[in-house]
């Protein structure tokens, strides 16, 4: 038998010589590595646990004490705390270099990390903050963010964070759920080169959020928050670098779904849950190192902030950004990335397509030697994104994924032992037992079906913050496959493994009793140059006919969408995929509505054609583009 190892000096290479070594095992394939880590749930999570030398003040009495889902315990008895290892690393070398739209570069080492939590820590405990309290944050990716939230963690109390972009009803759609007892904030920011100004939202989140009994205000962008504790106030006081010990699922921090199919759900993380999720993730399949340099554009209400922040659980540095990521143009990040030494590069698949379009050459104009990995997620990535980060990054490896706020991490993505399949996912992520099940629940490969999750994972959400009984817990993840997780993904398995995600399974589009998935047509109608952009939408005819397909799409500039057009992109969708992808009618619009993750949102889009009113369906607040309902509205007009 030939034995396939992982290129050296990568984390999973080492993962694998520790397996041989203290536990005995071997393994000759990434499936085989995959298998053992989605059945013996024990064996591999508690080897994770192991590798990466977590500290549980108090013992676990199992690893898994109950495997059924939902419910599933994980380290039953165990104490330990999230921040504890992400302030494990020491010295002056940078932890975190922060570059703003709004300010100049700001730099902390590991070292002055450490510091700025302890004083945070205890200002919050002058604060009166205990374990349990919430502490919510409307603030940008900056790192006064950042230590807000390791001190709150260090204290076992629990955090929220919204992007300072969002309004003030959406904010307190999202915090107040959770009851904070204190509120940081900023007065405004500056977003490309315009100031905003925040300080009549900060006045309304005060106003909405009673149970806020103190306000501290972070220095940022102009304006003043009156009667607030000021940042430098609250860090005044130096503090005990100290972390209380909490139970594995403890809440560490509650994120927010997207609010587009109605109330936003309140998602309950644990520090176990995440900490053992992202020590995994980060290591063995972004291949994350001690030294390393992590750079992904995120804002503080994606769970990519999360997992960007988690770097430094592995001893890798954040780089930390805020503004308008294409300004002054596309190649930005680019700039930073040089700058930086990002070993990491995070990518949305948008922005990696607009600097093809734009025709910027990262590799020409910077010296991007250093980066091992571009990781993409957000949304799929076209074959032609996969060939043009090949063509100018042959020696880094091109890792998609895709995953969930649900589950704050990918579910299927790649790493260094697994093929890049251009136009696909490289396959499921270790420790997710992930599948694609067809209506009556059974799985389906070679076609497409419902992303599943047959077993449990750490990461999983404790529960929904205001479920007591836990019953809309259920019915979001186990309405449909009693005891098996729905994440809400239409997707396709190869027999290889590689994965296709087609769209969500919301808005899948059901034409003649076949489902077909929005992601294919966005691949074939997006690569004409006369398209920038496209939606696609179903309206169902109540009484059994096949309906009709609507294509919307957005011209690139100087198009017009004429016959011609419409008749070109007829030919191009029944060649490359089918005659039933062929819609009834294409419209021209002026935006696609997207959520701030770059999301299309086909399903807020299709309610208001069919009658709903734009403000049930969708806050504008979550929307990349404010107005970019309004053609819809027009249209069911």
């Amino acid at each position: 038998m030939t034995v396939v190892t992982p290129p050296p000096g990568t984390e999973i290479a080492r993962f694998l010589d520790w397996l041989r070594t203290v536990r005995g095992l071997g393994f000759t394939s990434y499936a085989d590595l995959h298998a053992w880590s989605t059945t013996d749930l024990d064996g591999f999570w508690s080897a994770v646990a192991e590798f990466f030398a977590v500290r549980f003040h108090t013992p676990p009495a199992a690893v898994l004490a109950r495997r059924e889902m939902p419910g599933a315990e994980w380290f039953p008895g165990a104490t330990l705390n999230y921040g504890e290892h992400a302030l494990r690393t020491t010295g002056d070398a940078p932890a975190v270099i922060a570059y703003s739209q709004t300010r100049d570069r700001v730099e902390l080492s590991w070292d002055e990390l450490r510091d700025q939590v302890a004083r945070a820590r205890e200002g919050l405990r002058r604060l009166g903050v205990e374990r349990g309290d919430r502490v919510v944050a409307y603030a940008p990716n900056i790192p006064e963010t950042l230590v807000a939230f390791l001190a709150t963690a260090s204290l076992g109390a629990v955090w929220a964070s919204c992007a300072p972009e969002f309004g003030a009803r959406s904010v307190i759609d999202r915090f107040a759920q959770v009851e904070p007892s204190v509120l940081l904030v900023v007065p405004g920011y500056v977003y490309g080169d315009k100031p905003i100004d925040r300080t009549a939202e900060v006045a309304a989140l005060r106003a909405g959020l009673p149970t806020v009994r103190h306000v501290v205000a972070i220095p940022y962008g102009a304006g003043d928050v009156p009667d607030a504790l000021p940042w430098d106030a609250l860090l005044g006081e130096p503090g005990e670098l100290a972390f209380d010990p909490v139970p594995f699922a403890h809440p560490l921090c509650v994120l927010f779904s997207s609010g587009t199919t109605g109330r936003p759900k309140a998602i309950v993380h644990g520090h176990g849950g995440i900490l053992l999720e992202h020590l995994k993730n980060h290591a063995l399949s972004w291949d994350l190192q001690s030294g390393d340099r992590i750079l992904w554009f995120s804002t503080t209400a994606w769970m990519m902030w999360n997992a960007l922040v988690s770097g430094l659980l592995v001893g890798a540095g954040a780089v930390l950004i805020d503004g308008n990521p294409v300004h002054p143009d596309p190649g930005w990040q680019w700039r930073l990335a040089e700058e930086t030494g990002a070993t990491l590069m995070g990518a949305s698949p948008g922005w990696l397509m607009a600097c093809r379009a734009a025709g910027v050459e990262p590799t020409r104009d910077h010296d991007l030697s250093q980066i091992r990995q571009i990781g993409a997620a957000g949304s799929p990535l076209p074959a032609e994104g996969y060939r043009w980060v090949a063509d100018r990054f042959p020696g880094a490896l091109l890792n998609v994924g895709s995953g969930g706020t649900d589950v704050c991490s990918g579910i299927v993505q790649g790493g260094p032992w697994q093929p890049v399949v251009e136009g696909e996912i490289s396959g499921s992520a270790l420790g997710v037992a992930a599948a694609a099940f067809d209506a009556d629940g059974k799985p389906v490969v070679g076609e497409l079906g419902e992303l599943v999750i047959t077993e449990p994972m750490p990461s999983m959400p404790v529960g929904f913050w205001g479920d007591p009984d836990g019953s809309r817990y259920r019915a979001t993840y186990f309405d449909l496959y009693p005891g098996v997780w729905r994440h809400g993904d239409w997707v396709r398995f190869s027999e290889t493994g590689s994965v296709v995600v087609a769209g969500r399974s919301d808005a899948t589009l059901n034409r003649g009793g076949v489902r077909l998935g929005t992601a294919e047509f966005y691949r074939v109608v997006e690569e004409l140059p006369e398209v920038a952009d496209s939606l696609v939408v179903h309206l169902e005819d109540p009484a059994g006919g096949n309906g009709e397909l609507l294509l919307f799409v957005v011209p690139a500039p100087g198009v017009e969408l004429d016959d011609a057009l419409r008749a070109r992109i007829a030919r191009e969708l029944r060649s490359a995929l089918s005659p039933r992808h062929v819609p009834d009618r294409v419209v021209a619009v002026p935006a696609v509505p997207r959520n701030r993750t770059g999301k299309k949102l086909e399903l807020p889009a299709k309610r208001i054609l069919l009658g709903a009113a734009p403000e049930e369906v969708a806050s504008r607040d979550v929307l990349a583009d404010p107005t970019s309902l309004d053609a819809f509205v027009e249209l069911a007009r």
